[in-house]
């Protein structure tokens, strides 16, 4: 277990979950499903025995750095990679390896989003275990690839090709998020799945991936090996992570590498995405409202996903497939098919 780390990449600004989520206190720092735990809380609380607290890695913007030290008190500084600017997930992925690596070159590694659902965590924690033992034995990249239950167009899909002995399939190709047609074809074929963005291999194997794929980017952080887990790391990161190329792991390495393979997996995982997503995994009474607050009223209400703090007072009469929330000094409500909106909603207020 020593050998087995987790990142967790928690540097988004949940910019679909306003006005609960804003750029100060982005959903991963929220407890959006209201569990008593925060989501950021939650994706290290579910690999608890299988990775240990101090081989947790967090990359995340400074500005949340005093949030993770409330939340996450048991998590060090040295453990909270503040990225100076948003450079997408293979930078973020480079920096945070590399660190593990100076520390630990047999280490395997987990990465993971902060802000992901995953409702059977006991599977998910098999799932996880079988995985790294697979990518402890072999120079491998693997992906977790969700059994698709709808033809969902708001997901990138991977393309499972052979099949190898031990439950693993070679990925055969990455596809970008389909339209309906497309995506009911992928659900009728049988080989694709929904790409979770949740990937494990060793240190080794990654850096490898690094060096081959985006040099540039490897030649950045090998050069701070000296200087991570010393005063100097930050000054370093300032300074050189800006020149970082603006990439996601799967442009950069995994839709190029040979050494891809998917895990199929089913373990309740939803990426939360949007109102929507989150009125279909949370709790919901006999007309299918789904109701966080305590003293909320509704009468001749259907299908809404309402969120108001506890302790206010609000009746609704007559509202369907609606959103209704209030945070941040904020009242909304919003047609559920109409949350493509909520940007701009948030720009004119």
């Amino acid at each position: 277990m020593n050998n087995n780390y987790l990142i967790i990449m928690a540097g988004g600004i949940g910019s679909r979950f306003w006005p609960m989520s804003t750029p100060e206190t982005p959903k991963q720092f929220l407890d959006i499903l209201g569990t008593g735990q925060t989501m950021i809380q939650q994706t290290i609380t579910r690999l608890n025995g299988i990775v240990p607290i101090e081989n947790v890695f967090i990359v995340t913007g400074s500005r949340y750095k005093a949030l993770i030290n409330e939340q996450l008190p048991e998590v060090k500084d040295e453990q909270i990679l503040m990225e100076p600017c948003m450079r997408n997930t293979a930078p973020c992925i480079a920096y945070a390896a590399y660190k593990i690596y100076q520390r630990n070159p047999e280490a395997n590694i987990v990465v993971a989003p902060s802000d992901h659902l995953i409702t059977n965590e006991k599977e998910f924690r098999s799932v996880i275990s079988e995985g790294l033992k697979f990518v402890a034995a072999d120079d491998v990249l693997l992906t977790l690839g969700i059994h698709p239950h709808r033809p969902e167009t708001g997901y990138g899909y991977i393309q499972a090709g052979e099949k190898m002995e031990d439950a693993m399939n070679k990925v055969k190709a990455f596809k970008e998020k389909p339209n309906l047609e497309t995506a009911k074809a992928y659900l009728s074929e049988g080989s694709y799945f929904w790409n979770a963005g949740i990937f494990l291999w060793s240190a080794k194997s990654i850096i490898k991936a690094f060096e081959n794929y985006l040099p540039k980017v490897a030649e950045i952080f090998e050069a701070g090996s000296e200087k991570y887990y010393t005063n100097d790391e930050q000054g370093f990161i300032d300074e050189q992570f800006p020149l970082c190329e603006n990439i996601s792991i799967d442009y950069g390495i995994m839709e190029h590498a040979d050494n891809i393979y998917v895990m199929p997996a089913d373990f309740g995982w939803s990426d939360l995405g949007t109102w929507g997503s989150l009125w279909e995994k949370r709790e919901k009474d006999e007309q299918g409202n789904s109701v966080v607050g305590d003293a909320v009223k509704t009468y001749d209400c259907e299908n809404n996903i309402i969120t108001i703090p506890n302790g206010r007072k609000v009746v609704l009469q007559g509202i369907k497939d609606c959103i209704v929330t209030e945070a941040n000094g904020v009242f909304m409500v919003c047609r559920k098919s109409e949350e493509q909106r909520i940007k701009e909603f948030q720009k004119e207020s």
